[in-house]
């Protein structure tokens, strides 16, 4: 049977091409992450809000350092459960962006991805001597070749330094969206479309700089025949999220993992959420009832998105995926990639990357689908 190949990052080889994307609030913690690494792909645990499942509101409130201790806490306990490779996915927009960094290099976590803005640290937390003793690779996510050649430069001026590689989200990932929604179901944005130009651009990083940065394909990855597409469009590899809701390890509660089993395409849709950005979700009630118009009123205990106009927001993002990933879906919702109405049953992660494999294996019997789930 034909094997997905290795994806390599510097003198790293990890036995296989597959990024499990970062999900928060709490949908990809620990239990998640270190199934994945177990596997051999990279397992990544997203710092978003994560010290809410390790401390009472109120603690949370007067500790002020609460996601960075619980961060600290899942890397370490990820540890115990992989000697695989681990990432934390941080969101460049979050208030604590720079000491959630700090904590994750600290801790010696092998990848940190860093998206939802211009991943620039302060460099009072992160000394210059931090960044050049750790093995840490930083790669940041980005939704264009353009803002890749942004992080470029900002870099080297700032840290001279070149990112460990790049994930490309196209229009077709769960979330937040780094796209106008006029820009969502344009062809010319598609993933497609988007991911040449990023190859080219590493390219010339590599002959200017004599250093391969690779590149992971990210945003409605879902079969083995997207893989294999994305691989020869030039990726080194790929980024999968929803699909993994739907394992036994996923760190959501199971009426969460329900959502994604019982869905139809007419339930995903595409909502304007209080941090700015378009993004892509589960239609229910709570979506429905923003939707008419009503609010649910809060008083902002987090302030954890530089972003969030949490004075004229209708509702609190944070509280609502908190809820979501608890199972009170009548108090929040789910996030979601495109293809989440194809998650058909809950499995084991072990499970689910022998069928992936199944799946790549196949194409080369039978060619490559002309319905990939990324048209």
């Amino acid at each position: 049977m034909k094997r997905l190949p290795t994806m390599h990052f510097g003198d790293w080889e990890v036995p296989l091409p597959i990024i499990q994307g970062g999900m928060g609030v709490g949908i990809s913690l620990s239990g998640l992450a270190s199934a994945v690494a177990n596997e051999g792909g990279i397992g990544v645990i997203s710092s978003a809000g994560v010290g809410t499942f390790y401390y009472t509101l109120a603690d949370k409130i007067a500790l002020k350092d609460a996601d960075r201790e619980g961060l600290k806490r899942e890397i370490r306990k990820a540890r115990t459960l992989t000697k695989g490779r681990i990432g934390v996915n941080i969101m460049a927009a979050l208030t604590d962006f720079s000491q959630l960094l700090r904590c994750a290099i600290e801790e010696k976590a092998d990848f940190v991805f860093m998206g939802a803005g211009l991943p620039l640290w302060d460099p009072k937390e992160i000394p210059e001597t931090l960044l050049q003793t750790s093995q840490t690779k930083l790669i940041p996510i980005v939704s264009s070749a353009k803002g890749a050649s942004v992080i470029v430069k900002y870099w080297l001026k700032k840290n001279n330094r070149l990112p460990d590689g790049f994930v490309l989200e196209g229009p077709l990932a769960g979330g937040h969206l780094g796209f106008k929604p006029s820009q969502i179901e344009d062809p010319q944005y598609q993933l497609e479309q988007i991911l040449p130009p990023l190859i080219e651009l590493t390219k010339d990083l590599e002959k200017e700089h004599g250093r391969h940065i690779p590149v992971i394909a990210g945003g409605g990855i879902f079969s083995g025949s997207d893989i294999r597409r994305m691989l020869e469009l030039g990726a080194e590899g790929v980024q999968m999220s929803t699909r993994f809701v739907g394992t036994d390890e996923c760190d959501a509660s199971l009426a969460f993992k329900e959502a994604y089993v019982q869905c139809k395409p007419e339930d995903i849709m595409i909502i304007q959420s209080p941090v700015g950005l378009p993004g892509r979700a589960i239609r229910n009630e709570f979506i429905q009832s923003i939707q008419n118009g009503h609010k649910k009123p809060f008083t902002c205990p987090y302030q954890c998105l530089r972003t969030c106009d949490f004075i004229n927001a209708p509702y609190c993002i944070a509280m609502a995926l908190t809820n979501a990933q608890k199972g009170l879906l009548d108090e929040g919702f789910a996030f979601c990639g495109a293809n989440a109405h194809r998650v058909d049953k809950i499995r084991s992660v072990k499970e689910l990357i022998q069928v992936i494999q199944e799946e790549y294996a196949q194409t080369f019997e039978t060619g490559l689908s002309t319905d990939s789930s990324l048209k």
